[in-house]
C-alpha cells in the first residue's frame, strides 16, 4: 500500500466515525432500542466484511481486520442484550413475564 492509498482510508474512516457519530447522537431516546434492532442487521454484514478483511495476506489488513470482527460482534451481542431487555419489559407490562408466575397469576 502507498501512503496516498493509506491517507485516503483514513480520511474515509475519519469522515464515517464522525459521520456516524453525529447521526446517532441527534436520536431521541425512544427509538434506541428500535434502532439498536434494526442496526443489528447492519452489524452482521460489518462482521462479514471484517472476515473477509481478517483474511487478507497483510500483517496490517489482519490486525484492523480482527479489531473490526471484536468490535461488530460486540455490537452484535450488545444490540441482541438490549432487545431482549426491551422485550422483557413489555412482557412484564402486559402480564406475560416471569413475574405474573410468581404472583400465582395464571
Amino acid at each position: 500500500m502507498n501512503v496516498e492509498s493509506i491517507i485516503s482510508s483514513l480520511y474515509v474512516f475519519s469522515l464515517a466515525a464522525f459521520l456516524g457519530y453525529q447521526v446517532i447522537s441527534k436520536v431521541p431516546p425512544l427509538l434506541h432500542t428500535p434502532l439498536m434492532s434494526a442496526t443489528n442487521a447492519i452489524s452482521a454484514i460489518s462482521v462479514v466484511g471484517a472476515i473477509i478483511t481478517a483474511g487478507s495476506e497483510s500483517t496490517v489488513s489482519r490486525l484492523l481486520g480482527f479489531i473490526a470482527v471484536t468490535s461488530a460482534m460486540i455490537n452484535v451481542v450488545g444490540g441482541f442484550m438490549i432487545t431482549d431487555r426491551m422485550l422483557k419489559m413489555f412482557k412484564d407490562k402486559i402480564g406475560g413475564g416471569d413475574s405474573a408466575k410468581k404472583d400465582g397469576s395464571k
